[in-house]
């Protein structure tokens, strides 16, 4: 296969036997990010948690200091005055019981829902549509509150949440491939910052078994945790 070959060709250049430093990983795939688009630089990090148990789990939100790269579609949950404020914020969409319907409907056109407190039992009429989505509002990660135009303001600035997945993996975009290589560091440090202090006070052993950097299309490139004080 074509793409096969490419990939192959550009994998050639990773070895996949050492742990980089972060400029040299960053470079690298940047290097091998030749698909036609603009692709998504990625953190891939294989964690020791056991996210079956509460006092293991490891979600959290952090502001990306060079953006995402992405025009990020937001969905309100607010009424009256707080649903104007929403829309002066520049959200996408905003409305209340009229949005349950759509979203029953199969409704699913933007990436990030943010909610006001009284509007959350209208939201959790459709918590199991949004939930396995990931856009369940959270208050931890501030898209439950009553200062929405902050919320909004963060998440179009380039927040982005990490959490486990069912196989205690965290995957979270640092970036686009056509930004430059300090816009990189920057967001991948504070990524790592905030994963790291996220650690859970109960877990033993290793905490962050492999740190992974790719592109969309790209070979995965390992990176040395230790430069992060992992």
């Amino acid at each position: 296969m074509k793409q096969g070959k490419r990939y192959a060709e550009v994998a050639k250049a990773v070895d996949r036997q050492v742990k980089y430093a972060e400029l040299d990983a960053i470079q690298l795939v940047k290097k091998n990010a030749t698909a036609k688009f603009d692709e998504t630089v990625e953190l891939h990090i294989r964690t020791g948690c056991d996210g079956r148990h509460a006092d293991q789990q490891v979600r959290g939100s952090v502001v990306l200091p060079a953006g995402t790269g992405k025009n990020v579609r937001i969905l309100v949950f607010a009424k009256d005055a707080k649903a104007d404020e929403a829309l002066a914020a520049g959200a996408d969409f905003v409305g209340a019981d009229d949005l349950v319907p759509r979203i029953q409907d199969g409704w699913f056109d933007y990436d990030v829902v943010i909610a006001t407190p009284d509007m959350m039992g209208v939201v959790g009429r459709i918590g199991r549509l949004l939930g396995p989505k990931g856009l369940m509002p959270n208050p931890k990660l501030g898209t439950v509150t009553m200062d929405v135009a902050k919320a909004i303001a963060d998440t179009k600035a380039g927040k982005v949440e990490y959490r486990l997945d069912k196989a205690n993996i965290i995957h979270v975009p640092v970036g686009k491939a056509s930004f430059s290589e300090e816009q990189l560091k920057s967001n991948l440090d504070a990524l790592m910052a905030a994963i790291v202090k996220a650690r859970p006070s109960s877990l033993k052993g290793t905490y962050l078994k492999s740190i992974t950097l790719t592109s969309t299309m790209g070979p995965g490139v390992k990176l040395d945790g230790l430069q992060f004080g992992a």
